[in-house]
């Protein structure tokens, strides 16, 4: 169930905006936090200074930051703009003896203990209540396979070393973050890892490919070609310099904007090769009665830095289709969907996302209960949503701390007048300015 079903919202309300007309804004969006957060990860692990330039600051990114830094990293910002902020690692000895806050940051919460069992000591673990629901149980059973103790199978939690690496398996069906998790740290393992999953499909995949490319494009050996089954070779993780992509899952309310005001809206620097979740908005907003166009551009050579980029132009004549989809692989973009699925003509089907119910929050039952307070029709399924028309109504939707159910909240509000979304600072977790961005696309001329 969602984190809460209270009457009384637990959050200050923030009136959506509704469209007066056809949105024609530009949009420009920070760095990707996917992508942020791995590249800092893997600065820190690295065999010398480096620099991860135009990442993400918000608080999933900051809490990476302070993570790592409590780890014996050095990171030094500097340049910081609208843009993103430039970070100046300095790897240092794995030291132990030290707390770390996850936040909600699946992220932090999974990618970190690979690298805090090489510590010098026990690391403590914990994060927001909610953050304790969510599920760890398959990385540190892996971890304490391969040689780590970990006092339970939850935030909070603390993990000692020594860890060597070798042969794991694992369900990571709840979350791709658990394979990506393993893998950032593999090549510091004295053995290297060799990771199975066993157990139904893995979700989100375009997550695992992003930190396989970046592990190579840092010098790390890693052998993906079995399904299933990664290996990854002992050795350095080469120090370079990277430039992070805009955020394209990020991009998903304001591209919506265009179909649900009739209008066109720009995202400026869309790479033209990437790992990113988001890049499947191109297909999925095209089924849905958007004509999509992006010029052609040379093309990129490096997961996760900028290189070929093209505008990613989205324009709509404001009628909805309703769709058929299986978003297994690209679940984050699920809320947003969801919220255009609720506006549309035509019913729509969501599936493939189960596992959407241990993110943030329950996200299908979260959906279900704040699209059906506004009057939708929205029922659940054992792993999806379907969503038939129904004609909406002003009323507050409730995020459960949860960004992206925020987000879906702004896209409903364009069209029905007297949404307030609780909560829209939860947003914070990966674009702290998206109420300003939300008012200025509105007010662009």
């Amino acid at each position: 169930m969602p984190a809460t079903t209270s009457a009384t919202p637990s959050a200050p309300l923030w009136p959506a905006p509704t469209a007066t007309g056809p949105v024609t804004a530009t949009v420009r969006l920070p760095g990707s936090k996917s992508v942020t957060n791995r590249a800092l990860l893997l600065a820190a692990l690295a065999d010398g200074p480096g620099v991860v330039r135009q990442a993400l600051r918000s608080r999933d990114a900051d809490l990476m930051v302070s993570a790592l830094r409590a780890l014996g990293a050095s990171l030094v910002a500097s340049g910081e703009t609208a843009a993103g902020v430039d970070w100046h690692v300095t790897p240092g000895p794995i030291r132990g003896g030290v707390s770390i806050d996850a936040g909600l940051a699946g992220t932090v919460m999974r990618f970190v203990p690979p690298m805090a069992a090489l510590a010098d000591g026990p690391v403590s673990f914990d994060g927001d209540p909610h953050a304790r629901k969510r599920p760890m149980g398959p990385i540190l059973d892996a971890l304490r396979s391969l040689g780590a103790r970990v006092d339970n199978d939850a935030l909070p939690f603390t993990i000692r070393g020594p860890l060597t690496g070798g042969e794991v398996t694992l369900d990571a069906s709840g979350s791709s973050q658990f394979v990506s998790g393993l893998l950032l740290t593999a090549a510091r393992f004295e053995k290297g890892i060799t990771i199975r999953h066993v157990g139904p499909p893995v979700p989100s995949q375009p997550h695992i490919e992003m930190s396989v490319e970046m592990l190579r494009a840092a010098g790390v050996t890693v052998d993906a070609g079995e399904r299933d089954v990664w290996r990854v070779e002992p050795g350095p993780i080469a120090a370079r310099d990277m430039t992070v992509e805009p955020d394209l899952s990020n991009a998903a309310p304001f591209l919506a904007a265009a179909l649900v005001t009739g209008g066109t809206v720009t995202i400026p620097a869309w790479p033209v090769r990437t790992t990113q979740a988001g890049d499947a908005l191109r297909d999925l907003l095209a089924a849905m009665g958007a004509t999509v166009t992006r010029p052609a551009a040379d093309s990129g050579t490096d997961s996760g830095t900028v290189s070929g980029t093209a505008d990613l132009t989205v324009t709509s004549t404001a009628e909805i289709r309703g769709l058929d989809a299986d978003l297994h692989e690209v679940g984050e973009l699920t809320p947003t969907i969801a919220a255009l699925a609720a506006l549309a003509t035509t019913p729509s089907r969501i599936r493939g996302v189960s596992h959407l119910r241990g993110h943030e929050t329950d996200r299908l039952a979260a959906l279900a209960t704040e699209i059906n307070r506004l009057g939708g029709d929205c029922e659940e399924t054992d792993d999806g949503l379907v969503i038939r028309p129904r004609a909406l109504h002003g009323g507050v939707f409730r995020s459960y701390d949860d960004h992206r159910m925020a987000t879906a909240g702004a896209v409903l509000g364009l069209r029905v007048p007297g949404v307030e979304v609780e909560n829209i600072a939860t947003t914070a977790k990966t674009l702290p300015e998206f109420a300003q961005m939300w008012t200025a696309m509105l007010e662009a001329k």
